[in-house]
């Protein structure tokens, strides 16, 4: 018979949690690999642009005054013909302003440019908010995005699986024998030492790792729509009647700008009202948008249609300076105006959220954290690896057996349905992975039967 005592049952639970953990963390790990790894570099992205472009982006300050934007934007046409989309100014003396143009042969590209001399220093292809094509790189391989909107899933549902893995890591941690290592390690070699570092590693890094995946699901298509639909109705997001009944076009704002606080990059851009002369010179814009406070290191985006406007957007390590400014393109008048006070509760949070996910809001110790943190997830990676190949039978995987207890997977399976209200992807994979079990636990028992 079936044995029903309550150390029986515990022990089944801890069997058939252990086998979840185990199999999860096997299925993502190559994920949670690229996560840590592409994050802990796109940390120091900054710091490394400027090492690895400093004859771009770095110039000899002067005591003249910097040239006019009309000025430096001539300069880099001439050395780069095509299409000016983007006009960013020298965010510090020390700094080359940035050109964006669009080429004829449909490439955008950055030229540098010294604002105080006109001379072109060099050109990269526009690697938009990572900064560089390199850099561009980084971030695209830690979204996935090279693979489309299925990469996205995949690294959405890797991110909610860290967090169940961290819950049910702590369960499988909770202190059951003095010679397991439990707050550091206290095994001296073999597969007892891998873990005690898989152990100890994921103690300390457990809750910032559930940040990392938390502060990271706003850009995911399936949680990220959902939290954003959901703090827009509960009047938490974007406030109603953001554009105050103006018109506006189709295109988000994420299309025209590099970098825009992630709670409006979906927002449509307005539309300039009726041509009543000709642009605005780019001059005007830029003592315009200056005169109305946005700080340094912001970025203008001209009108690439006779509807478009201009946009000023800038999104600095403090969030409290982000803002973005659209004006019409003829009159020069404000269409809208808004910075991180606007949002409401949740935008702010998410933007916070995210400023620290990138490393940025805290300075050199926000990033050093996070570089731990990301060094942490290797480890646990590592650490998972080896004791999954010490521990394998030879041919097997090595998986965890199924435990005779069915009342311990009806449990786990409601705990896939809770997971899934909050993590859809999350859901789902459990239910598939519940399916299994059922599967595999019918074979058994019915193996039992025939014997």
């Amino acid at each position: 018979m079936t044995d029903t005592s309550p150390r029986a049952a515990s022990a089944a639970l801890y069997r058939a949690i252990w086998r979840w953990h185990f199999i999860a963390g096997l299925l993502i790990l190559p994920f949670v690999l690229i996560l840590a790894v592409t994050g802990a570099i796109y940390l120091f992205k900054d710091e490394i642009n400027d090492a690895a472009y400093r004859p771009l982006r770095f110039v000899d300050p002067a005591t003249t005054a910097p040239l006019l934007p009309s000025q430096i934007t001539e300069a880099a046409l001439a050395a780069h013909p095509g299409t000016l989309r983007a006009y960013s100014p020298a965010p510090a003396p020390d700094r080359s302003a940035e050109v964006d143009i669009l080429g004829e042969d449909g490439l955008r590209d950055t030229v540098y440019v010294d604002p105080y001399r006109g001379t072109v220093l060099g050109t990269l292809w526009d690697g938009g908010a990572a900064g560089s094509p390199a850099m561009f790189v980084v971030r695209k391989l830690h979204s996935l995005d090279y693979v489309g909107w299925f990469g996205n899933r995949l690294i959405e549902a890797a991110a909610g699986w860290m967090v169940l893995l961290v819950a049910t890591g702590t369960y499988l941690w909770w202190p059951r024998g003095s010679r397991l290592g439990t707050v550091r390690i206290k095994a001296t070699r073999g597969r007892p030492w891998w873990r005690d570092l898989h152990a100890v590693t994921g103690l300390y890094s457990g809750m910032f790792i559930v940040f990392l995946a938390l502060t990271g699901l706003p850009w995911s298509g399936v949680w990220g729509g959902k939290f954003y639909d959901y703090s827009y109705a509960l009047g938490l997001g974007i406030p109603d009647g953001y554009w105050s009944g103006a018109p506006v076009s189709t295109v988000p704002v994420k299309d025209a700008v590099d970098r825009a606080p992630w709670i409006m990059e979906n927002q449509p851009l307005p539309l300039s009202g009726a041509s009543e002369g000709p642009v605005q010179p780019l001059d005007t814009v830029v003592a315009r948008v200056e005169d109305l406070g946005l700080v340094p290191g912001y970025a203008v985006t001209i009108p690439g249609t006779p509807e478009g406007v201009f946009t000023a957007s800038v999104y600095p390590d403090d969030i409290t300076y982000e803002r973005v400014i659209h004006l019409d393109q003829y009159s020069g008048a404000v269409l809208y105006d808004a910075d991180l006070a606007d949002l409401g509760t949740l935008g702010r949070w998410a933007e916070w959220g995210i400023s620290v996910h990138m490393g940025q809001e805290f300075g050199l110790l926000n990033q050093i954290v996070l570089l731990l943190a990301c060094l942490a997830m290797i480890a646990l990676c590592l650490s998972a690896s080896v004791m999954w190949w010490k521990r394998r039978p030879s041919g097997s995987l090595g998986v965890p057996q199924v435990p005779t207890d069915w009342r311990i997977p009806r449990m786990l399976l409601l705990m896939a349905v809770a997971a899934g209200l909050f993590f859809p992807l999350v859901g789902l994979s459990m239910l598939a992975l519940a399916g299994v079990e059922l599967a595999v636990h019918l074979r058994r028992r019915r193996r039992l039967r025939m014997a």
